[in-house]
């Protein structure tokens, strides 16, 4: 692949550009929003000027609803070899496609699973996609060398490949992406007019069920409504587990020995679910979970903590596996997880000790 255009320079689409640029293709940015495409040009992404004749391959980075329609437009004026999607659904897209009767054998749909809560070309970074999944949906239609550029478009991104279905990719994000966002959403919104007093209570737990709960609603209603039948069909499963676990938490309440004994099972049998359900989620790289021990030192909010603290840990020869850090509610100070291989946690809190490092039992 030596040129491409991008069309939608939005956090995906100028992410791909930034990392296609960075591997000397020449990329070309379009947008709806002409000063949308300049920042993304002004950051690397490439140019916003249009390609001379066809390119190679035409990413196009348009909303859901508005994939069909772009993807139409730029397949009629002849804008590539060869043309791809990002959208997060896959199905409706290329039966839109279809409908216009558009030969779709230069097409494929695809999706990166990845994303950030902010959006734009200013939330962009090249290195966006590495290591994550980047689904891609050929159809018996889809011409080989078309496949190839996806591939290689995944390939300079450091994505990667999974090849799945459409309607089958659009399924499984509704489990795994959309009904989860949704749910975030709704435990954050019980914080929306919550005492103060009890608002700043809010530890690492709430932090991580609510996070994705800052992402730009418009583009989520643009997601949702191109896939809105799986993840109803996801919402009422878990509307039944929640009248479930209501019910036997006001059995808890009975005086009636044998009703708590019912709402005592009713409540394991949620969370132990939740615990067989969890450790399904792939860990490290995409590999089966793995059980850390967790190193929890206190630290000043000062700069340098960190990479002192990494610093130390390179010394005692021990690997960071992965880090969280909790933040002290109303004081400049916080509390850093490391997690580590279990026979490392006695040697890096020994070593972090002798270097003066307050570690918390």
């Amino acid at each position: 692949m030596r040129t491409a255009l991008v069309i939608g320079t939005g956090l995906i689409g100028t992410s791909a550009a930034l990392a296609l640029a960075g591997r000397g293709v020449v990329v070309h940015l379009a947008d709806h929003d002409p000063e949308q495409a300049r920042t993304a040009a002004a950051l690397g992404a490439g140019t916003d000027e249009a390609p001379d004749g066809p390119v190679d391959l035409a990413i196009i980075a348009a909303p859901p609803a508005h994939v069909a329609g772009v993807l139409a437009d730029a397949m009629r004026r002849g804008a590539a070899r060869g043309y791809l999607d990002v959208a997060s659904v896959k199905g409706g897209p290329r039966r839109e496609l279809e409908a216009l009767g558009l030969d779709l054998s230069s097409y494929i749909g695809t999706h990166p699973m990845s994303g950030r809560e902010k959006s734009g070309p200013l939330a962009a970074s090249a290195d966006l996609f590495e290591g994550r999944p980047w689904v891609l949906t050929p159809t018996r239609d889809t011409d080989t060398e078309v496949l190839n550029l996806a591939l290689e478009l995944v390939s300079h991104c450091r994505a990667v490949p999974v090849v799945m279905d459409a309607d089958a990719h659009d399924r499984a994000v509704a489990l795994v992406s959309h009904m989860p966002h949704l749910m975030s959403s709704m435990v954050a919104a019980r914080l929306e007019n919550a005492e103060e007093t009890a608002v700043r209570l809010c530890g690492q737990g709430i932090r991580d069920v609510t996070r994705i709960a800052a992402s730009d609603p418009g583009m989520w209603i643009d997601i949702l409504s191109a896939n809105p039948g799986p993840v109803a069909d996801l919402l009422t499963d878990v509307a039944t587990d929640l009248e479930e676990t209501v019910r036997a938490l006001r059995a808890l309440q009975s005086s009636d020995e044998d009703k708590r004994l019912e709402g005592t099972s009713g409540i394991q049998g949620v969370l132990r679910r939740g615990n067989a359900g969890q450790v399904r989620v792939p860990g490290k790289h995409g590999a089966a979970p793995r059980i850390y021990e967790v190193v929890a030192v206190l630290i000043d909010d000062q700069p340098g903590q960190l990479a002192r603290i990494f610093a130390d840990a390179g010394l005692a020869g021990v690997n960071i596996e992965d880090v969280r850090i909790e933040h002290a509610t109303g004081q400049q100070a916080g509390l850093v997880q490391l997690m580590v291989e279990p026979k490392a946690a006695p040697v890096l809190s020994a070593a972090l000790r002798e270097r003066g490092w307050a570690i918390r039992q």
